[in-house]
């Protein structure tokens, strides 16, 4: 047996978010086939319902388990993953995650012989994906899907760099599954590069997988970018890895379960239907590539990690998707030169962040709404399945949907304040395009929901309380009789623009209508 390292490890970090309570272990024996989904699903309609590990599966021994819903709405097991206080909300994650996703730390090679993920190896006739509690979700499933809460390791022939991204995996027989991947992603790319050699393309799937490992593969970086290296940055350490030995590739030391295998030029299966992210089920029934699994590597006892996708809450990657693409759309817009930028945030009930970005600014000159809105749409961590792009004022919070709805509905006119692109970046899982093969392409509404820059002396001051007024609120909120914390407000009066006793408004006590209080 192999030697535990002092690294995190999946067992570690579900000891980790046990202590903060966001743990819920299932000794009840529960069936693969449709259950374990539907708990998962009826218990994550609330919002921050904590990680599910089913310890006591049908049909299978003692020890084998099912860890559903690593991350799913749950900010506490995010800021867990990424080594932050789990007392962080949303948008201080936000904050935090556009730090830690231009963060790099290279990957480290482990012996072996220390690599928990060696402590069982199959070959040849042994390989037996079924051995595996492999969970069929929704009853519509083609079949049961293994590759969730996976990642999948390629390496590309023209380059040799390696990508680590998310695909859906359905199991066919003992030693192969259906590798669904979307055009324009990465290990498509490769998939055609060396099947136009004539040479089958090596594959490792992991399919126990640690958390920012997991995170880091969700989330679409530029060609150069190493995801290996991202993982280190999220978890503020070196992902330790080792070589493959069936494949020229690296797996993580510390997975739980991983699988060296190829994927061999013009072999494909019929794969699908599969619950999607978008709270439908994908495309129909179709051909999808196979990967030939040759070898399987688990650690004794093995975890089997399990994202359900399903509409927001339940879905296992509403959050990260949405902390992670606002903070790249944050960092992108930054990088790109656009000033007067104070927020990002892509809603998680969009598609898991995908359809709706909300960008807060401070407006600066003729045009600045506009031009932030189409950079948003189009910039690289944004365009992919964008539909909904809307800039407010800096004194709207966007993760505020309250706030942002008002802002809407007193700032933006339908008639003079929308705009349209057209054959923009989108998805085959997206059932608003029809027919199916217009589904590569979609369309985004450009929503300027600002103050009319041109008339922005006279729009009327919205209204707000004092600052010292609010303050004394808090401190005797106790008293008052209130048993929850008092929120934040987005802005206090004296901020809010012109309200005729301007002498009061612009007075030091009250703020000099530039340096606003929103709380981030």
């Amino acid at each position: 047996m192999a030697r535990e390292n002092g690294s995190r490890d999946l067992r570690k970090w579900i000891d980790q978010v046990d202590e903060v309570g966001s743990l819920q272990r299932i000794g009840e024996e529960v069936d693969w086939d449709e259950e374990m989904g539907a708990i998962t699903y009826v218990s994550h309609k609330k919002e921050g319902a904590p990680a599910l590990l089913f310890e006591n599966i049908k049909d299978y021994p003692e020890g084998y388990r099912v860890l559903f819903n690593i991350f799913s709405s749950s900010t506490e097991r995010l800021a867990v993953t990424m080594n932050e206080d789990p007392g962080l909300d949303e948008r201080q994650l936000i904050q935090k995650a556009r730090s830690k996703l231009t963060a790099r730390e290279e990957p480290t090679q482990v012996d072996p012989a220390d690599a928990p993920i060696f402590e069982n190896t199959d070959t040849g006739e042994d390989v037996d994906l079924w051995q595996f509690p492999v969970p069929k979700m929704w009853p519509g499933d083609g079949g049961r899907f293994i590759g969730t809460a996976d990642l999948t390791i390629t390496r590309n022939p023209d380059t040799g760099e390696l990508n680590m991204g998310t695909y859906r995996q359905m199991i066919h027989n003992e030693n192969q599954t259906g590798l669904f991947t979307s055009p324009g992603k990465d290990l498509r790319l490769h998939l055609q590069k060396q099947w136009a050699k004539g040479e089958p393309l090596e594959v490792v799937a992991v399919y126990g997988v640690q958390p920012e490992l997991f995170l880091a593969s969700q989330l679409t970086f530029g060609e150069d970018v190493s995801e290996l290296e991202i993982a280190g940055g999220v978890r503020g350490s070196p992902i330790e890895m080792v070589e493959g030995e069936i494949t020229d590739l690296p797996i993580p030391a510390n997975a739980e379960i991983a699988v060296e295998g190829k994927m061999y030029p013009g072999e494909t299966k019929t794969e699908g239907p599969f619950g999607e992210f978008t709270g439908y089920y994908g495309r129909p029934e179709d051909d999808a590539e196979v990967n030939t699994v040759e070898a399987i590597h688990y650690r004794d006892d093995p975890i089997l990690t399990c994202a359900l996708m399903a509409d927001y809450p339940g879905c296992d990657i509403n959050l990260t998707y949405s902390v992670g693409r606002s903070a790249r759309i944050w960092n992108d817009l930054e990088s790109l030169g656009l000033p007067g930028v104070e927020s990002v945030y892509t809603h998680p009930a969009g598609a898991s962040g995908m359809a709706m970005t909300v960008v807060s600014i401070d407006q600066q000159y003729a045009g600045h709404a506009k031009q932030a809105a189409t950079l948003a749409a189009q910039c690289p961590g944004g365009a992919y399945f964008s539909k909904f792009i809307v800039v407010v004022d800096d004194d709207v919070n966007p993760a505020d949907t309250n706030q942002v709805i008002w802002a809407l509905a007193t700032r933006w006119d339908a008639e003079r304040h929308t705009d349209l692109l057209t054959d923009t970046w989108s998805t085959p899982l997206d059932p608003s395009r029809n027919p199916a093969d217009e589904r590569p392409y979609g369309s985004q509404l450009i929503i300027d929901a600002t103050k009319e820059h041109k008339y922005m002396d006279e729009f009327p001051p919205r209204t707000a309380i004092r600052e010292e007024m609010y303050e004394e609120v808090v401190d005797r909120w106790d008293e008052l009789g209130f048993d929850y914390e008092p929120p934040s407000l987005p802005i206090f009066y004296g901020e809010t623009g012109s309200h005729g006793d301007s002498d009061e408004a612009t007075s030091d006590e009250s703020g000099d209508g530039d340096d606003f209080s929103m709380t981030m």
